[in-house]
């Protein structure tokens, strides 16, 4: 028996890029950047690492629709190395995490909405979109979260 999973949380460094399969199926790709704080001879230093990210068919379509540039979100996927022949025909590696499931965490993009009505709103847990499982929308909404609650 083995296993092979990745949980993350990080910001992503840009928007997700949005392609299509031949036979029409969606796919996500983005990249998000996790922090490490070390002590190195008394002082603080942050590392940060850049993980590429995959996501296909339905995730990939909330991918595209709800996640932007520095959006914070919870991945859970498995790792996958594939191996390519770039333009001058050296074979090159690329390891990816293919997403299983995702939660979008953080503030919500503020809209036309005043912030009164974003406060008054009811808080609920935030919901984990699973792969094969549609996501209804009133689903969608996330809570209001400060980001001093988050760790990093």
């Amino acid at each position: 028996m083995s296993i092979n999973k990745v949980i993350l949380i990080g910001r992503l460094g840009a928007d997700p890029e949005i392609r299509y399969t031949l036979d029409g199926k969606p796919v996500a790709s983005f990249r998000i950047a996790t922090n490490e704080v070390i002590v190195k001879n008394g002082e603080k230093e942050i590392l940060t690492e850049w993980h590429r990210i995959v996501a296909f068919g339905r995730l990939a379509e909330i991918c595209g629709e709800y996640l932007t540039k520095g959006s914070q979100v919870y991945i859970e996927g498995k790792l996958r190395t594939r191996k390519f022949e770039d333009r001058q025909g050296i074979q090159r590696y690329i390891t990816e995490i293919i997403v299983q499931n995702i939660q979008i965490l953080g503030k919500k993009p503020q809209t036309s909405q005043t912030t009164e009505s974003l406060t008054s709103q009811v808080e609920s847990s935030p919901k984990l979109v699973k792969k094969d499982e549609p996501l209804p929308l009133e689903e969608t909404e996330e809570p209001l979260i400060d980001e001093e609650d988050i760790p990093f």
